[in-house]
């Protein structure tokens, strides 16, 4: 082939993929389901955005900026279409915000023509991702994402980090208010805004840290009031939702997107970090707050929600899951954006009814393999009545 069919060849190709219908996956576990096809590749990003289409500087048609993940995307509905703000990541292992737009939610995803451009803060950051985003009720949408540094005062330690929460503001997703890092004592990679006002102030979920990656005295999802957003700064932070030893939360747990308001409770997505002799594996797990008091847990199914499964688990960070997107519709169906592995996104979907059934059905857990057992043998014996 010459060039420009070549070219045709790879559009058409391109095309077909981001055209691919998706369907459910039979035999779930009837809290959701989720979808076959991956939403979101490296494969899905625009074209220009890889090829050099001038014959002449490119005569072999090589991809001149590679992309390696597309991963860990906020969400929202605007303008009635599914809207993922994805993490994506470059073959230089820079992540940067890019907008994907689907008429369904579920497929026929596509980029915007050109990524975010995100006003640096003060300090500029060398790497920033994993953006959650908020409607909040004050009129702005915002973002609250990882701003990642290198930790200066470890000079010989090229891989020793800073994380804080950077925070942004927007009408449309395109023009972008870059507002002050969010001050803390300690590190904050997981940040989530809470999407009103609460005793007329902003309200922030956490994850306080001692260093980028180790938890050390920190720990849990935690709760701080913000008098204002445009100067933000944490001064009391308490824990609403703690670790315990010998679970899914065992080394770390954080908030995912923000929650979903609902007439029984606010319906909350988090994720669990445990230690295996294989790495940390990352689950999705659930919980519910109460409506009057957002920092009183009312319910929390025992154990993960969603997990790696089949080819999810295989990618650049093996046995993870991680969501900080979810779209709730005005008809109660639920959108559950995931990545798996670090590498792609997918989607389950389910119901608000369902979501809440799980929650406040579902057992706690015992925190011990006696109490595991007694719980199982009380749901055995329960059907065994029915049987007989």
């Amino acid at each position: 082939m010459n060039f420009k069919e070549k070219v045709a060849a790879l559009q058409q190709h391109h095309e077909e993929l981001l055209t691919r219908k998706n369907e459910p996956i039979a035999w779930g576990n009837g809290i959701y389901e989720k979808w076959k096809n991956p939403i979101l590749t490296a494969e899905h990003t625009p074209l220009e955005w890889r090829y050099d289409f001038n014959e002449q500087d490119n005569p072999y048609l090589m991809q001149r900026i590679m992309m390696n993940a597309t991963l860990n995307s906020g969400a929202i509905k605007l303008n009635d279409k599914y809207v993922l703000v994805v993490r994506v990541e470059g073959a230089d292992r820079k992540s940067f915000f890019a907008v994907a737009e689907s008429p369904n939610g579920v497929d026929n995803f596509r980029f915007w023509e050109e990524p975010i451009t995100m006003p640096d803060d003060v300090v500029p950051a060398t790497n920033i991702y994993d953006m959650r985003i908020t409607k909040h009720e004050d009129g702005w949408i915002y973002g609250v994402f990882c701003a990642e540094r290198h930790d200066d005062s470890q000079p010989g330690n090229l891989s020793a980090a800073t994380a804080t929460a950077g925070i942004a503001r927007t009408k449309d997703l395109k023009t972008w208010e870059r507002l002050p890092d969010l001050k803390t004592k300690s590190q904050q990679r997981n940040v989530v805004l809470h999407p009103e006002f609460v005793d007329g102030k902003y309200a922030f979920y956490t994850r306080p840290q001692d260093g980028f990656i180790d938890t050390g005295s920190g720990g849990g999802i935690g709760w701080a009031l913000v008098d204002d957003i445009t100067h933000a700064e944490v001064k009391e932070e308490v824990i609403i939702n703690a670790r315990h030893y010998h679970t899914i939360t065992e080394v770390k747990n954080g908030e995912g997107p923000h929650p979903i308001k609902t007439q029984k409770g606010w319906l909350h997505l988090a994720h669990g970090v445990r230690a295996t002799a294989d790495g940390l594996r990352y689950v999705l797990y659930m919980y519910m707050t109460s409506l009057e008091d957002p920092t009183k847990v009312i319910a929390q199914p025992g154990g993960f929600f969603l997990v790696p499964e089949g080819d999810e688990y295989l990618g650049d960070v093996m046995n993870v899951a991680f969501a900080n997107g979810w779209i709730a519709d005005e008809d109660g169906k639920v959108f559950i954006y995931y990545a798996s592995a670090d590498t792609r996104m997918h989607v389950a979907t389910s119901t608000i009814d369902k979501l809440i059934d799980y929650c406040m059905n579902t057992p706690e857990d015992g925190l011990m393999t006696a109490a595991s057992v007694e719980t199982i043998k009380k749901l055995i014996a329960k059907n065994r009545g029915l049987s007989e």
